[in-house]
């Protein structure tokens, strides 16, 4: 009777586990008590419970059930299969895992929505009681499917059908399998229930959670299978990558705990439905009509224009080099003007430091591209939750990489974005980030200070620094920070500490910033010495990021990351695993070198959730950064309280912020000056935050410090004729910057394209150089425009070599002097024909995913073939039709994942001469080209190859041309290949601002060749 009973109250509590668990995934979902029009508001707030949830188990640093859970499938082929168990694996997997999966070939299809799928089998079996037979279950569907099986099944449903470890070691016609037991000991799921709280533990363990210390590594030595054991991420990974690569059988038994998963998950569930919560009240506190809430969009953006602008300092900044002799102190940097389409306007920085990676030329570069690409961009309300949802409208909204942006172009671009919401909804930056769904707890920014670390640059003997430590103690500073490993001896920088110290006393707080100056014998030396001084904490005390924590545990100092932010360009939280150790207590984050708000927030987040202090730092930038830095810093403080009541834990002490800079600016970029002043309620000095809202909401620029102001820069038009033997030809002609002779770059176009395709990287080129996009023949607005009476009767030949001599014509009309060529595809292998037999013409060639041709005879055949045959297609069905066959080809797999890809195609079809296009398809076929191998071996101009990461074929073709031209006679420097990331063969479209990094440095050095050789003329004269 007591087992039925047992049993009846176990089936009881699995079904109140089962409402819970779907109440949860409504909760998150938007859906609970949900009418069917306010679907779009869920679809928000499970995107927000969804990051929450992921945050959260890639932050944890122990090994956790749902981080398995979700892993598993990103481990996974597409030609893989998964069989799930039952009880908890399966609803961890429903829960947690991804719904992606890693692909190797062309398999992939669309669904619905245009995003691209792959289709990974998922199979279950029920099994008697629940968990019996699963595993001979699993082998059996290993065989039927014919794949590679990865079964996840709980410890107790592996060891009901450990005969199923015979079936394993015969392998009968099926590809090898790997079998993930989470193996915590028992019946874990009971752990979640209400009984768990209810019940004595011994009688858990008795009857719920059958608790056993069975070895499962001992079993399958028995029956002869491979077993390996995981404890940590990082053995998780690895035994799953391994056993997808062995060609045996695999047990990998994950180690676990009931009691830690649970209350792991229970964090998860509070966690989300936060977020889902948050995400309701921040939507909930805009201004949202029903009809634009449709689409999520606010407005879209009308226009974005910059200026140059440059402040007088007061001293140089910390980071220049402390033997520089600067006599004239300047800050330089940009502001950006963002207008929206109802006349609101946002202001943002860019501001790069010699600490940046960055500089001026290569962040106005990508502003001005920017500025092209950007207008119609629709702002929508996703943006202000920096949760990935910047992220996103920079990929989809703007079609570039996230990562590829310069961290401060994307935090000017993330602040103006902001700016520009704020002013739009008559609100604040800081109003915008942090709005909550009970109008009763919304914040009185009145009561909110923001308190401000002083910087110190430390030059000087002891007592100088000290006296200057003791003044801005004595102005109202509750914290100083003293730049260290400045001086010969980490002993001597540990004398200034100490004086200081023993001036200030122990009420202000001190913190020390070596910029990975130290070797790591110097640090220890440093650290040694400095024990006794109190210090909050040390920044970046090793020039090696692997030596922080073995620096914390021998000498015990506390220490903060700030570099080592800085170098992070993705995936933040599988960096910032590895520093997790506690006398690590703080990171120092400066939003215009972490690449803005939406990182700045995640590594803040990362840091509270392990209990680290948060602290944003500026980089020297004006006072328009420093209002942003000051509302975000106060977001941070709001965010880390909020956190704190989810978790039940006491609040922490404020944060003192890094933004002690603004004593360097003598003149700002503001018409007003920033208020960051003493408090006399506290007596510390504080920003305050209603000022920094008013003066950020009045911003007006000081017109006095601008140097210059860039618009919208019109593209020229027009037309120019080449006459031939039989024909004349009119090239249809975009050309953009300045009409003076100083270099010239020609911009060829690939199959199917125009000159337009370049007009973005051109105008992003166009400050260094005049830029002229072609229309080849067949393409755009280029036209035949008479014939011979010879050749009446038949077309001319559009052949590569045909179509490079008529260009280097036309190149005598557009210029006396020599131009470079950028090519990609079609017009890539004409460039690359004109840099071999025009050499005279052309002063250096940019080859983006280009082939010299075909040696072998047959393959030329075959493809002549081909393209003929593609030729005919194309006039007998149509450019639609052609474009969808041409494009599923596995040539632009990775193009089709763009997210403007139906935007390219849709501007191929403006061709409207589909018959002169199949001519020039068939005409310029690699088949007909004659091969240019040879003559590489003779290249006399200096060659850029350009090819995507994931064109595996342009890219082996790329090297075989470097390596020959290296072999030749006129080899003087060795022709780079810069391989472009997160893209295939159109790296031009795909990923463009890498590409005008590379075009516009081999420009450069083309520049400074010509000058060398002006120089040498001079010196022979």
């Amino acid at each position: 009777m007591e087992l039925r009973a047992l049993r009846l109250h176990r089936r009881m509590e699995f079904g109140r586990r089962e409402m819970e668990l779907r109440a949860l995934r409504l909760h998150c979902f938007g859906l609970w008590r949900t009418a069917p029009s306010d679907l779009g508001l869920g679809c928000i707030r499970v995107r927000q419970a969804a990051w929450e949830i992921s945050l959260l188990i890639h932050s944890e640093y122990s090994l956790t059930e749902p981080y398995v859970a979700r892993v598993i499938f990103e481990a996974l082929q597409c030609e893989s299969a998964i069989f799930i168990g039952n009880s908890m694996p399966i609803r961890d997997a429903d829960i947690y895992g991804c719904n992606w999966a890693k692909c190797t070939h062309s398999s992939a299809m669309k669904s619905g929505s245009g995003l691209t799928c792959h289709w990974i089998q998922v199979a279950g079996n029920r099994g008697a009681s629940g968990i019996d037979g699963l595993l001979s279950t699993a082998v059996g569907f290993a065989v039927g499917c014919n794949k590679r099986v990865l079964c996840m099944v709980g410890d107790v449903s592996f060891l009901h059908d450990t005969n199923g470890l015979a079936l394993l070691k015969q392998r009968i016609q099926r590809k090898p399998m790997t079998i993930l037991v989470i193996n915590n000991h028992g019946g874990a799921i009971f752990s979640l229930l209400p009984i768990a709280d209810r019940t004595e533990r011994r009688v858990l363990d008795q009857y719920f959670y059958t608790s056993h210390n069975i070895s499962i590594s001992n079993l399958c030595m028995a029956h002869g299978v491979k077993h390996v054991q995981v404890q940590t991420k990082i053995e998780l990974l690895d035994a799953l990558f391994t056993s997808q690569q062995d060609d045996t059988d695999c047990v990998i038994e994950v180690e676990s705990s009931i009691d830690a998963n649970a209350n792991f998950r229970s964090s998860l569930k509070k966690f989300a439905c936060q977020a889902a919560d948050d995400t309701l009240g921040i939507l909930s506190g805009l201004s949202v009509s029903d009809s634009i809430f449709n689409g999520f969009m606010i407005c879209k953006i009308y226009k974005m224009e910059y200026s140059l602008y440059r402040v007088q300092l007061s001293a140089p900044p910390t980071s220049a080099s402390v033997n520089s002799n600067l006599t004239t102190l300047h800050r330089e940097g940009f502001i950006i003007a963002l207008s929206l389409d109802d006349g609101s306007v946002g202001f943002g920085e860019v501001a790069p430091l010699e600490i940046h990676k960055e500089n001026l030329l290569d962040a106005e570069e990508q502003l001005r591209f920017l500025g092209r690409i950007i207008g119609g961009a629709k702002i929508d309300y996703f943006l202000p939750l920096l949760k990935g949802s910047f992220s996103s409208w920079i990929w989809n909204s703007l079609g570039i990489p996230p990562g590829s942006i310069c961290p401060s172009v994307r935090c000017g671009l993330e602040m103006a974005v902001l700016n520009a919401i704020a002013a739009r909804e008559g609100s604040s930056l800081l109003n915008i980030l942090y709005l909550h769904a009970n109008k009763q707890e919304k914040i009185s920014w009145k009561s909110q200070n923001v308190k401000i670390c002083a910087l110190v640059d430390s030059n000087g003997t002891p007592k100088d620094v000290a006296y200057v430590a003791t003044t801005l103690a004595e102005e109202g500073f509750s914290a100083i920070k003293l730049k260290v490993a400045r001086r010969a001896d980490p002993i001597e920088d540990a004398a200034v500490i100490q004086e200081v110290r023993k001036k200030v006393g122990h009420q202000i707080e001190l913190r020390a910033d070596a910029n990975r100056k130290w070797t790591y014998d110097e640090a220890i030396r440093f650290g040694f010495a400095v024990k006794n001084c109190d210090l909050q904490y040390i920044e970046e005390p090793v020039s090696d990021e692997d030596d922080i924590i073995k620096f914390c545990e021998e000498t015990g100092l506390p220490v903060a990351l700030d570099e080592t932010l800085d170098n992070i360009a993705e995936n933040h939280l599988e960096v910032l695993a590895k520093f997790t150790h506690s006398r690590i207590v703080a990171v120092v984050i400066k939003p215009s070198i972490v690449g803005g708000f939406e990182n700045a927030a995640l590594i803040a987040r990362w840091a509270q959730q392990h209990g680290k202090m948060a602290v944003v730092s500026a980089a020297f930038e004006s006072g328009l950064g420093l209002l942003a830095y000051i509302q975000f810093s106060s977001y941070v403080e709001l965010q880390n309280a909020a956190l704190c009541r989810v978790m039940n834990k006491e609040p922490a002490l404020s944060v003192i912020h890094g933004l002690g800079t603004y004593r360097w600016l003598k003149e700002d970029v503001m018409t007003e000056p920033l208020k960051i002043c003493r408090n006399p309620r506290s007596g510390f000095v504080e920003a305050s935050i209603v000022d920094a809202v008013q003066l950020l909401q009045k911003f007006q620029i000081n017109k006095n410090v601008i140097v210059r102001t860039f618009t919208r820069e019109q593209v020229r038009n027009y037309q120019l004729s080449v006459d031939s033997e039989h024909f004349s030809f009119s090239f249809n002609i975009q050309e953009i910057g300045p009409s003076i002779d100083n270099s010239v770059l020609v911009f060829l176009h690939g199959l199917f394209g125009t000159g337009e395709d370049w007009i973005p990287i051109m105008k992003a080129i166009s400050g260094s150089a005049r830029c002229v996009a072609i229309d080849l023949p067949g393409h755009g607005g280029s036209k035949l425009q008479k014939m011979s009476d010879h050749e009446a009767a038949q077309e001319p030949n559009w052949s590569i070599e045909v179509v490079g001599d008529m260009l280097c014509k036309l190149f005598h009309q557009l210029t006396n002097r020599k131009v470079t060529l950028v090519g990609y595809s079609m017009g890539a292998r004409i460039a690359l024909y004109m840099a071999l037999k025009c050499s005279d013409k052309v002063q250096g060639a940019v080859i983006i995913s280009g082939s010299p041709g075909l040696t072998d005879r047959e393959a030329r055949k075959v493809r002549c073939a081909k393209d003929d045959f593609r030729a005919c297609s194309l006039v007998s069905y149509g450019l639609e039709g052609f474009l969808d066959s041409w494009y599923a080809g596995e040539l632009w797999s990775s193009l089709r994942g763009h997210p403007h890809f139906k935007r390219i195609v849709a501007n191929r079809l403006q061709q409207d001469d589909v018959h002169t296009l199949a001519k020039v398809l068939s005409d310029s076929s690699v088949g007909r080209q004659l091969p240019l191998w040879e003559d590489l071996k003779h290249c006399k101009v200096p060659v850029l190859l350009i090819v995507g990461e994931r064109d595996a074929k342009f890219k082996r073709i790329a090297k075989d041309m470097c390596s020959i031209i290296n072999s030749g006679t006129w080899s003087r420097d060795h022709p780079a290949i810069v391989e472009i990331p997160n893209c295939g063969h159109a790296a031009h479209l795909e990923n463009p601002l890498p590409v005008i990094r590379a075009v516009r440095e081999f420009l450069t050095t083309l520049k400074e060749e010509f000058v060398k050789w002006q120089g040498l003329c001079r010196a022979l004269q």
